[in-house]
Order: structure tokens, then sequence, then C-alpha cells
């Protein structure tokens, strides 16, 4: 059962029991997740009542998915959702890195935007007019792959502190 062919309901909210109908898991499987998965974190209402929204349902299904269909672990599954989570986000930076030679103005929230300066982007002129020469862009290169590793690693670190300050 994918994602995709699940049919979720066109609301804002869904309460815990919507939520188990449509995943097909009991409650407590759905609470437990919670715990252990850091990107399935539906909110509560002032009742103390879990409200999940479109993409909790949508990442619930994921997890089911990973966890009972494609036999992941639960340790698996957190790193296999890390990566999905972090493609797209490098997906968007260099899609618009592609698009404009400036910088990205307005970055959707919680991505991080490295826009390689203009002697790095692949362009028509040759690194000797650039002033840059192989060595000193491949190590350019090699600096700014460990700044996305860095920024990964910050995401990865700003997920923990939200879950930890819901606790």
């Amino acid at each position: 059962m994918s994602p995709t062919t699940v049919a979720i309901p066109e609301k804002l909210f869904f309460k815990i029991g919507e939520v188990c109908d449509i995943a097909g898991v009991q409650a407590h499987v759905l609470r437990y997740w919670e715990t252990e998965f850091p990107m399935l974190a539906p909110q509560k209402n002032r009742a103390g009542q879990r409200t999940y929204r479109r993409r909790d349902v949508e990442m619930a299904l994921r997890i089911k998915e990973l966890l009972y269909e494609e036999q992941y672990t639960i340790a698996g599954a957190k790193k296999k959702l890390a990566s999905e989570l972090r493609a797209p986000a490098r997906e968007k930076i260099a899609t618009a890195e592609a698009e404009s030679p400036q910088p990205v103005a307005s970055a959707p929230r919680n991505v991080r935007s490295l826009t390689p300066p203009p002697s790095l982007r692949d362009s028509p002129k040759s690194s000797t007019e650039a002033g840059i020469s192989s060595n000193e862009r491949s190590a350019l290169r090699e600096i700014a792959t460990q700044l996305r590793e860095i920024l990964d690693l910050l995401d990865n670190g700003d997920v923990e502190l939200r879950r930890l300050r819901r606790k």
C-alpha cells in the first residue's frame, strides 16, 4: 500500500482515530511512531488531543510502508526518511542555482542554500579566465561539499531540538 494509493480526505485536521483508519494501524502504534520519528509530530489542541495535518498523515503512511512493506527496521526507516527529506531540499537548491545566477532572495523556510560564487558556477569561462586553477577549483568544491554536510547536520540537530522541546 503506497501513500499515493490511499485516499486522504480533503481536510485541514485529522483526529488520531481518523489517521488510524487511513493508515490501518492502531492508535498505540501511531503514538509509538511519534516517539521514534521526529518528523511525525502532530500538534495538540487545547484539549490535549492530537491534531494531524495532511503531511502528518502522509508521513504515517510512508512510515508504515517502510516498516511493513519494505521491511525496514525502525533505525533503518529513520535513516531512509531523513535522507528522503534532505533530498528534496537539495533538489530545490540545485534547481534555484541552475535557473538564476543570483542568490535566491527568499528561500523556503528551514531550507538553507549554498549558492556557489560565479567563479565556481559552470559557465562558458574557463578556469584560467576566472583566475582559478583547477586545483583551487577542486579544493573549493570539496569545501562546498563539506559545508553542505555541516548544514545537513545542523538541520538534523534542529529536528532533534524541536523533538526535545515537545517533551
